[in-house]
């Protein structure tokens, strides 16, 4: 079969070759692929900056879509690894049935943006129906996943966005309210309402303001740092506004939580019979461009959900 290797920590533009390998062996059900979901991971694992570090060369990809081989049965799955291939063994537990009413390309952008976005704004966020929730980053992957999650909640929806063209796919995926995050974004979140849940999977110097921007008893969860820095926090700010910072490690949660990934998926597809989920696909790359499709992430040029398709 063909796959993409990880053969050396040199980054998106150069770490990535084209490889043929034997089909995938041992326990668990394999999984011919038809959709690879590709995330910030899998760009910090082409520099070994990210916490999982299989030794080199290893197949990247942690969610995929496509037909159980045995049963023909359409599945997403949380691969972990090996889902940049054209068939992957997954563990059961982590494999569940595709809705009809979802594509391959959707399915693959189900299991780490979806279940990081429902993981974040319930499990550790504790959003509730009438709340606003304001989401960073909101045209990518985890933000559009975040504005639908939150809107099948019951909850109203402020998008940060960077330009006209997010502006929209962030309004397509939810988005009661848009402002810019190149503006005096903070006041215009002030001036409409607060915020009661900020998801930021973006971090950087902007996380002083999502503080500001809460309203009292308000939640600032962390998801992510694809901006680059990792911000710091006076917890004084805490203090004086009653408010908290919350962490959402969802791979680092189903580790001693397995079960949560069913119970999530579960839950996620009461959103997708009620109509409130749809992954939206910004870019889909055949199996040989992963690196391109790294490369878009990396630079910040993608929207919605970024796909291979072997």
């Amino acid at each position: 079969m063909r796959a993409m290797q990880i053969v050396e920590l040199s980054g998106p533009e150069s770490a990535l070759r084209l490889v043929d390998l034997p089909e995938p062996g041992g326990d668990g059900v394999l999984i011919d692929v038809r959709a690879a979901g590709v995330s910030f991971p899998e760009v910090l694992q082409t520099r070994g900056a990210y916490q999982l570090k299989p030794d080199l060369p290893f197949v990247p990809g942690s969610e995929v879509a496509g037909v159980v081989r045995e049963t023909g049965e359409r599945v997403a799955a949380f691969s972990r690894l090996g889902g940049f291939a054209e068939a992957v063994r997954v563990r059961p537990e982590f494999v569940f049935p595709l809705a009809d009413a979802l594509d391959f390309a959707q399915g693959a952008g189900l299991i780490l943006n979806y279940h990081t976005a429902y993981f974040a704004l319930v499990t550790r966020g504790r959003t509730r129906a009438g709340e606003t929730v304001l989401v960073h980053g909101a045209a990518g992957g985890v933000g559009t996943a975040a504005l639908q999650v939150a809107k099948g909640l019951g909850a109203r929806t402020i998008a940060v966005v960077s330009s006209d063209e997010k502006a929209r796919v962030a309004r397509a995926a939810g988005a009661d309210e848009v402002v810019r995050s190149t503006g005096a974004w903070k006041d215009e979140v002030r001036a409409l309402g607060g915020a009661d849940v900020a998801i930021d999977p973006v971090g950087g110097d902007r996380f002083t303001d999502t503080l500001r921007s809460l309203n009292t008893g308000g939640r600032a969860v962390v998801v992510g740092f694809t901006g680059g820095s990792i911000p710091e926090v006076r917890v004084n700010r805490l203090l004086l506004n009653n408010i908290e910072v919350v962490g959402a490690g969802w791979g680092a949660y189903i580790g001693p939580h397995p079960e949560i990934v069913s119970e999530i998926a579960g839950r996620l597809d009461a959103l997708i019979a009620s109509g409130h989920v749809r992954p939206l696909i910004g870019a889909r790359f055949p199996l040989e461009r992963a690196g391109e499709a790294l490369r878009l992430i990396e630079g910040r040029g993608a929207t919605g959900k970024v796909v291979l398709e072997p």
